[in-house]
């Protein structure tokens, strides 16, 4: 059987007679602090996670950061278990100006490990509890967590929890229409909870 037999060819249109663009970028869906929770988080069923390892210089993170279009990278270990969390802030910021000082370094020696959030301080939420949640329980959660990243796992099949999912601060603020450009944490929950509020 060929594939023609077996499948069917789809519609076709001249591009010559109708005017294409190219789409700037796909808009966030909007949302309320009511809204379902699974629709603020990044579902990484359907994008692929962006990751590093704890050895690459933090100009690589950072690299991979801006190539990616994410303020948050995966530090995967061996055989892809999560050993950490890396954002822009911890590399941008004073953290690893401070642990070039502590390490006798300079700052361009310094890896992803140096400055990582490694993952014995990593709260998880399980997918089971999000799949029930709203936006505004995710926002309390990261709130009093002081986190602007919370990340979800799922259990496979075989027992290993996975990663499924990650909520960021800044994505629910964009989703509720504020223009975050900081990394001021606290200013940007207290921006979010002036529009869960209706200030």
């Amino acid at each position: 059987m060929s594939i023609r037999e077996h499948y069917r060819v789809l519609p076709q249109i001249k591009a010559a007679t109708t005017p294409c663009y190219v789409m700037e970028s796909i808009d966030i869906e909007s949302v309320t602090a009511d809204s379902p929770a699974l629709q603020a988080m990044t579902d990484l069923s359907l994008v692929p996670t962006a990751t590093t390892s704890p050895h690459f210089p933090l100009e690589q993170a950072n690299s991979s950061m801006i190539q990616h279009g994410v303020r948050l990278l995966v530090v995967t270990g061996e055989s892809g278990r999560i050993v950490g969390l890396i954002t822009s802030t911890d590399i941008l910021g004073e953290k690893p100006v401070l642990v070039a000082q502590q390490k006798g370094v300079r700052r361009g020696e310094l890896t992803v490990a140096d400055v990582m959030v490694p993952v014995d301080a990593i709260d998880i939420l399980p997918f089971e509890d999000v799949r029930k949640a709203s936006v505004g329980d995710v926002v309390a959660t990261l709130k009093s967590a002081g986190r602007a990243h919370a990340l979800v796992v799922a259990e496979g099949r075989d027992g290993r929890h996975l990663l499924g999912g990650i909520f960021s601060a800044s994505q629910i603020a964009r989703q509720l229409g504020l223009p975050i450009q900081t990394h001021e944490l606290a200013r940007t929950f207290a921006e979010i909870e002036a529009v869960i509020a209706g200030v």
